[in-house]
This record gives structure tokens, sequence and C-alpha cells, in this order.
């Protein structure tokens, strides 16, 4: 049996400095988006020289996919706490949930999808990747599971339901409901809740 390794001082600063530059990333990707968001803002964020930063992280891409990833690893965690006895539906209504309140606190960091730097540095980093296969694989066999037991239609396939998932939960009607300022926090999750799991009728 091997024995942890304690870290030193240097690599236990190390270690809260990332994890301050990631807090600080996860909130202007949160507010501004990856476009806006600056290497700069960062390093004032965190209250270090931006060569510091580079020290700690090469460039932006690196930056968002250590949000991502972070994201990713609350999600699982998340998603391994719910009890195996709950039925499937519940458990994938609660995960929509969670990620949606997340949302509504600042904490899930809004990407875009047609920046083609971003997105290779992201496939390229098998970190994030594995995090998103062991996702998908979980919420897919919940979504097998509810199909078995009658709660979402047997002729959907899984991948359609679990992208409307991932979709609901960065939905900008909720930035838009959220907006007008005529409903709480809760009524919004609520509402998207309802239109993804009940349908309109």
């Amino acid at each position: 049996m091997t024995v942890p390794q304690k870290l030193s001082f240097k690599q236990q600063q190390l270690i809260v400095r990332e994890d301050a530059i990631v807090d600080a990333v996860n909130g202007l990707l949160a507010k501004k988006g990856y476009d806006l968001m600056t290497m700069d803002e960062v390093a004032a964020e965190v209250g270090i020289a931006k060569a510091s930063l580079y020290k700690h992280f090469p460039s932006k891409e690196a930056l968002a996919a250590a949000a991502m990833i972070r994201l990713l690893e609350n999600t699982l965690g998340y998603v391994r706490s719910l009890s195996a006895d709950i039925p499937a539906i519940a458990q994938l209504r609660a995960i929509l949930q969670w990620a949606l309140q997340v949302r509504m606190q600042g904490g899930l960091p809004t990407l875009p999808a047609e920046n083609t730097t971003l997105r290779d540095g992201l496939i390229n980093n098998m970190k994030y990747v594995g995090k998103v296969l062991d996702l998908n694989e979980l919420l897919g066999d919940l979504i097998e599971q509810a199909k078995k037991e009658g709660a979402i239609r047997a002729d959907l396939p899984t991948e359609v339901v679990l992208f409307t998932i991932y979709a609901r939960s960065c939905d900008p009607s909720v930035d838009y409901l959220k907006m007008m300022g005529q409903y709480t926090d809760v009524q919004i999750v609520d509402f998207l809740l309802l239109t993804c799991f009940n349908g309109l009728g």
C-alpha cells in the first residue's frame, strides 16, 4: 500500500491560487461570456500579475477548459450522490433542477459553440473529454432506465433526450425571463422543469 505524499506548502499555495483563478474565470464566463472575458480581467480579479496567470494557464482556452472541468466534476459529484432508490425520471429532473439553480447563482459558465479555437482546445483536452463521457454515460443509463419504467417514450433516441436536458440547462429563455423581472428564480426554474418534463399540454 502506498502512503499518499504530503503536499509541500508551495504545492498547497499553487492549488489555492489555481482554485481562485478558476473561481474568477467561472464568474467572468457566467457574467460576460467567453468572447468578452480577457486574461487581464482574470488576473485583476484574482489580484495577480498577468505573467503569473500565464504560469498557471497558458491561454484563454486553457482557462475555459479548467472552468468546464470543475463544472463537470461538480455535476458528476451531484449525479453520483442521488439515491438509486429514486425513480430514474425523478433523478433526471433533480439533475436539471440542480444545474438550473447553479446557473441562477452565476455558477454556470457560458461558452460559444461557434468558436473553433475553443472547441478544438476542449476536444483535445483529455481530462475534459473524459468527464463529458462519464457524464453522458451516467445520464444515458438514467434515460434508458426511465424508458423501461415508462416515464420517457421508448421511441425517442437516448441522445435526443440527453441533448434536450443539456439544452435546457443553458436555455437562453432563462436570461430573458430573469431580465423581465416578473418571476422569481424559483419560478423560472419550475417553468423550465415543467416544459422539459411535462410538455406544453
